[in-house]
C-alpha cells in the first residue's frame, strides 16, 4: 500500500504538457515515422534491386 501512496505522490509532481505541446509533438513524431518508412523502403528496394542484379549476373537467379 505504501508502494501506491508513493506512486501517486510522484505522479502529482509530473508536469503534463498542455494541448497544444502534445499535438505539436505528436504531429513531429508522425512525420518523422513517415519519413523513416520512405527512407527504409527506398534502401530495401535498391538492395533487392542489387541482390537481385548480382544473382542474375552470376547465374544463381
Amino acid at each position: 500500500m505504501q508502494f501506491l501512496h508513493e506512486v501517486r505522490a510522484e505522479l502529482l509532481k509530473v508536469v503534463w504538457p498542455k494541448f497544444d505541446e502534445f499535438q505539436g509533438s505528436t504531429i513531429v513524431v508522425l512525420l518523422l515515422v513517415c519519413a523513416f518508412a520512405i527512407y527504409f523502403f527506398v534502401i530495401d528496394l535498391g538492395l533487392s534491386q542489387l541482390a537481385q542484379y548480382v544473382l542474375r549476373l552470376y547465374g544463381a537467379y
